[in-house]
């Protein structure tokens, strides 16, 4: 039975910063959020949507495990309401020479970005498709598109995860479901990101960083997008990022 009123965001990764940017800035337009992790703080989240008038349910749901998938779907659709947009924006960035590269940690990071990517969309795409009608956003990076030295199995993850998103639009497209992939090119503000690519993250200097706020803005006119104007693919960077 539906008890929410409000339309609901399902953010799938809803992270300290870029996940939990985009449930903030569609919490501004009225949503209530679903916002999922596999552990982690949800609290500070929840306290922010409520704070901008909205609402919001945590949930703890592992991405990569078919059954957490199906009940997770399930549960918002039967308890909450229909989604009317998801966000897949798991992450899944490590680095280590192709030598050094273990069938595990090639397996795991395959499974966050890809496998989980798939489970997500297929089970979002099932409810959404009777009603003609929703929105399918992917993160994707830098990696979605060149495999640089020392990410081979993010690379191998995102490029992946790219390929499901293009086939998903193509498929889903014509039947009302607007998927998007969104490509990630540069750093993104978040004290995870300066731990691992110290070096990078202060060579990279003011406007060559990333604010999560603004990628988020990113998301939500994605969302808005008229059916005579889709856009598939949208490539993000700050204006000081070389490519």
């Amino acid at each position: 039975m539906t008890v929410i009123e409000k339309p609901i965001a399902l953010i799938v990764g809803a992270g300290d910063h870029l996940g939990a940017a985009i449930a903030r800035r569609f919490a501004t337009e009225g949503y209530h959020i679903v916002a999922t992790r596999r552990r982690g703080d949800l609290a500070a989240l929840v306290s922010d949507v409520r704070s901008l008038g909205s609402d919001a349910t945590a949930l703890f749901s592992d991405a990569r495990d078919e059954e957490e998938v199906l009940a997770l779907v399930e549960k918002v659709e039967s308890e909450l309401g229909p989604i009317s947009v998801a966000v897949f924006n798991v992450g899944g960035n490590v680095r280590f020479g192709i030598t050094e590269t273990t069938t595990q940690v090639y397996r795991k990071v395959w499974e966050m970005c890809a496998l989980a990517g798939f489970l997500v969309g297929r089970e979002v795409a099932k409810k959404m498709l009777p009603r003609e009608q929703g929105t399918i956003i992917f993160t994707g990076a830098s990696a979605s598109v060149r495999g640089s030295s020392g990410f081979a199995a993010f690379a191998g993850g995102k490029h992946a995860l790219r390929a499901l998103a293009q086939s998903m639009s193509r498929e889903l497209g014509p039947k009302g479901i607007h998927v998007a992939h969104v490509i990630v090119d540069g750093l993104i503000e978040n004290e995870a990101t300066k731990a691992f690519l110290p070096d990078l993250f202060a060579s990279k200097g003011e406007n060559g960083i990333i604010q999560p706020d603004d990628l988020a803005e990113v998301y939500w006119q994605l969302h808005k997008q008229p059916k005579t104007a889709w856009t598939f693919e949208q490539d993000v960077r700050p204006c000081a990022e070389q490519w």
